[in-house]
């Protein structure tokens, strides 16, 4: 059966740094939907162009859009075994159409680990992200939006996977070193 890892924490919490880190140890690719969207924007697909209007504003682009190229993703053949996504579900509506997909894919979630951050830490990370990489999508207006965002419409992903029994808590806030050996315990224990 095809085994899904869902890995969750607000913007700057570590996620895209932890998913490589356990792709490798794991054996499973990183789906990360911002790769996503940046390989459609590069070859200028139709999904990409629509996307790239809500990315520029730090908006959540809309769950039809979303799920589309998370659905091609997961159907090629490096996710035969699972997958760790990175950067989905970011809704309740999000979170249902996945499980409506890995439904159709005969897959389950093993676990879904929350790398928890507090917000002003946060903050500090994405500027200092933003002024070494460069990144549009990292600038004050946008790490105000993208918070906000998260806060109303990520952060009830909490309580939705809580209740499955599949959320577990990683303090984020430790030596990426430490938040790899939790994160890999929780993952490992569940596979």
């Amino acid at each position: 059966m095809k085994t899904f890892v869902v890995l969750m924490g607000a913007p700057g919490a570590g996620k895209g740094t932890q998913a490589k880190i356990l792709e490798s140890s794991l054996g499973l690719p990183q789906v990360a939907t911002g790769d996503l969207f940046r390989a459609n924007l590069k070859n200028e697909t139709e999904l990409g162009k629509l996307a790239r209007t809500y990315m520029d504003k730090g908006e959540l682009v809309p769950d039809e859009v979303t799920v589309a190229m998370v659905r091609d993703r997961l159907s090629q053949s490096d996710c035969e075994k699972g997958a760790i996504l990175d950067g989905f579900p970011r809704t309740i509506a999000q979170a249902k159409a996945l499980d409506t997909l890995l439904e159709e894919f005969s897959a389950k979630i093993a676990v879904v680990p929350f790398i928890d951050v507090a917000q002003d830490v946060l903050v500090q990370r994405l500027a200092k992200r933003a002024e070494i990489e460069g990144r549009a999508d990292d600038n004050e207006e946008t790490i105000r939006v993208r918070m906000e965002v998260y806060h109303s419409e990520t952060a009830p992903l909490l309580n939705y996977y809580d209740e499955k029994g599949l959320l577990v808590k990683i303090v984020g806030e430790q030596s990426i070193d430490d938040v790899t050996a939790d994160l890999t315990a929780v993952v490992k224990d569940v596979m």
